[in-house]
């Protein structure tokens, strides 16, 4: 009866601190210490403890995996390689209809093999392509849901930062963690894809076919009855050597990071820090000055400082709930309730969906993946498949209203007054539906999200 009364006070504490706006890490270091005092009652114990898990987390290597990936992407990012890769894509698809949607859902499943961060894919998205597809007579909102839907990528094909965060909560291989996007992310991104097509073919006019404005350039009005014969915009000239550059040098980091990881010849630790060294190279190459370069340390310095105090203290709830014996409460609360395994999945994926509401997806991580990873695993759910389903739940519900940051990112990175907010996230509404319907994939048939980390682990 304790450890109920322990873990009701830790989750209610918890929660009431967030939604009072404490920060998140100052919320779970609050709520850790007050648990380690209810069961111990010596609050030196508390200090040793919090002292403790400080030391352990700054010492281990594995921290030093989200700065690395995280300057690699940025790199990558100011050197301009993604913004050729775009344009290389688009010249490339267009014979096919929609193709600067469809570059946008491709350039961001590239952009997401060097970058782990959907915001940053968001910010960066909205910055090349929404440009593109507002000039070539796009509907405004349809080129805006698209970037936002894809920026989701960003957090499931490795390398991902929620998938670090995940394994290191759960003390499972990140790169196991890291093969296991690869299927689920090629999937979702083909569906998206998919979407797109059926959207070009069916209603031209969201995609700029057969717009034009009176002056004859693409019109941008989201009202299809504007629709007049199209210009027959032709696609950006690339210049030969830069996409090239580009392409290799994106293509020898994801190579020598990815498959040094999954071969064994790096630890991930080892592959991010190789894949920040290229990256350099590569921003060199592109015309990065000192400056620019310093200016990238700062800003991941910046960004990803946050994330490590969250870390930390995540660190600190961990060893709090297994001390308190909370997990172990809330597991046996949910088994003898006598739900299904699925009730219980659905029941978790409701909960993310509402926190991505309000939070940012690491902070829901940090809340929920401790408690909820060992009660999936205990009713029988794969824990990589698991993981899988975790991360695409999450990414899903930055998508939901009223709150989802990733729609947010994009509104704010556009300098657009006539587009709301809500024209973002109606339009953003399919990308969302396919990540649910991956989720259910993925749940249904384990297979996808295993069977490579099956294959080298």
């Amino acid at each position: 009866m304790f450890e109920v009364d322990v873990a009701l006070v830790l989750l209610v504490s918890l929660i009431v601190m967030v939604l009072m706006g404490v920060h998140i890490a100052v919320a779970l270091g609050m709520a850790s210490a007050l648990g380690v005092y209810l069961v111990t009652g010596n609050f030196a114990i508390v200090e040793r403890m919090l002292a403790s898990t400080g030391y352990e987390a700054l010492r281990d290597y594995v921290f030093a995996v989200i700065p690395l990936f995280m300057l690699m992407g940025e790199f990558i990012a100011r050197s301009g390689a993604v913004t050729d890769v775009y344009k290389g894509i688009n010249r490339g698809l267009r014979a096919i209809p929609g193709r600067l949607a469809l570059a946008t859902v491709l350039g961001n499943a590239l952009f997401s093999l060097v970058t782990g961060v959907s915001i940053a894919s968001a910010a960066a998205f909205s910055r090349i392509s929404y440009p593109e597809m507002k000039r070539h007579g796009y509907r405004r909102s349809f080129a805006l849901g698209t970037i936002a839907g894809s920026s989701c990528l960003g957090m499931l094909i490795p390398p991902s930062v929620l998938m670090i965060v995940w394994g290191i909560l759960t003390e499972k291989s990140i790169g196991a963690l890291f093969l296991a996007g690869v299927i689920p992310g090629l999937m979702v991104a083909g569906m998206f894809c998919l979407y797109i097509l059926g959207v070009a073919i069916l209603r031209p006019e969201v995609v700029g076919a057969g717009r034009t404005s009176a002056s004859g350039a693409p019109a941008v009005a989201d009202n299809p009855a504007q629709a007049v014969p199209s210009p027959g915009d032709a696609p950006e000239a690339v210049d030969r050597f830069s996409l090239w550059t580009s392409t290799l040098g994106i293509v020898l980091v994801i190579v020598t990071v990815l498959g040094g990881i999954w071969f064994g010849f790096f630890t991930p630790t080892e592959g991010a820090g190789a894949g920040a060294f290229i990256a350099l190279v590569l921003g060199i190459l592109k015309g990065m000055r000192f400056r620019e370069i310093i200016q990238c340390i700062l800003s991941v310095g910046r960004t990803s400082a946050p994330i490590l105090i969250l870390l930390v203290t995540a660190s600190l709830y961990a060893r709090t709930l297994a001390m308190t014996g909370v997990t172990n409460a809330i597991r046996d609360a949910f088994l003898q309730t006598g739900l299904t395994p699925v009730m219980i999945l659905l029941i978790m994926i409701g909960i993310w969906f509402l926190l991505g509401m309000m939070i940012d997806s690491i902070s829901i991580m940090l809340l929920t993946v401790i408690i909820f990873e060992p009660i999936a695993v205990s009713v029988g759910f794969d824990s990589i498949a698991f993981a899988v389903i975790g991360v695409l739940a999450i990414e899903a519900g930055l998508l939901t209203p009223p709150f989802g940051i990733l729609v947010y990112t994009v509104k704010s990175a556009i300098d657009d007054k006539d587009i709301s907010i809500w024209n973002i996230f109606a339009a953003s509404t399919p990308y969302w539906a396919v990540l649910l319907l991956a989720v259910v994939l993925v749940a249904l048939f384990p297979g996808i999200a295993t069977y490579l980390p099956n294959l080298i682990f």
